[in-house]
C-alpha cells in the first residue's frame, strides 16, 4: 500500500471513529472502539476498501499514533481527538511541570484573554514537546507555540489525563496559565 492510500485510509477512519460513525452507520461502544470486520464492511461500502494487514499497517504507521486494537485486534478506537460522547476512560494523572499547546498566530489574542477551550472535542489537547506543538500549530496557520504552566494546574486541582498515544488532556486551560514565548 502507498502512503497515499495509508493517508486516505487514516483521515477516512478520523472521520469515522472520532466524529462521525453515522456516516457509515457504524456503531461505537461506550468506549469508542469499534468491531473492525463491521469497520471494514461499511468502509468498503463507500468504497474505502482495506485488508486486515493493511489497516495494521496504518494504525501502526500513523505518525500521531491517532488509533489503537485491543489484544486481539478485533476492536479499533481513536485514541483522542472525539467531537463525539465517548469514555476513554482514562485515569488522571500528574502531568510534568509544562506542556505545550500550538495553534495559530490568528488565535492568540483570543486563547490570552478567554484561555484555551476544548470547543467541539472533549479535551483541549496538550504535547509534551514543542516540536510536536509545532507541527499541530501548522495545520491552522502561521504556529505559534504556547508554554502551559501545567504542574500549577495540577496544583490548582485541575485534572489531566494521558491518552495511549501521549497527548496530554484536560478540560480547559485559563489564561493565566499561558505564557506565550515569541522566538
Amino acid at each position: 500500500m502507498n502512503e497515499q492510500q495509508k493517508k486516505r485510509i487514516s483521515k477516512f477512519l478520523s472521520l469515522i471513529l472520532r466524529h462521525q460513525p453515522k456516516t457509515i452507520n457504524l456503531t461505537l461502544d461506550e468506549n469508542g472502539w469499534a468491531n473492525v470486520d463491521e469497520l471494514r464492511e461499511k468502509c468498503s461500502k463507500r468504497n474505502i476498501n482495506f485488508t486486515l494487514e493493511e489497516l495494521d499497517e496504518v494504525v501502526e504507521t500513523n505518525d500521531k499514533k491517532r488509533f489503537i486494537f485491543n489484544e486481539d485486534k478485533t476492536q479499533i478506537r481513536a485514541n483522542q481527538g472525539h467531537s463525539i460522547d465517548i469514555d476513554l476512560a482514562l485515569k488522571p494523572q500528574q502531568p510534568p511541570e509544562f506542556l505545550y499547546h500550538g495553534t495559530a498566530q490568528t488565535n492568540i489574542d483570543s486563547i490570552l484573554e478567554k484561555g484555551i477551550e476544548k470547543r467541539n472535542r472533549q479535551h483541549v489537547h496538550l504535547s509534551q514537546d514543542k516540536e510536536t506543538a509545532t507541527k499541530v500549530g501548522m495545520r491552522h496557520g502561521k504556529p505559534v507555540i504556547l508554554t502551559i504552566r501545567t504542574g500549577k494546574m495540577f496544583e490548582d486541582g485541575i485534572l489531566f489525563y494521558l491518552s495511549e498515544n501521549k497527548v496530554w488532556l484536560t478540560d480547559f486551560v485559563a489564561a493565566k496559565y499561558i505564557s506565550n514565548n515569541k522566538g
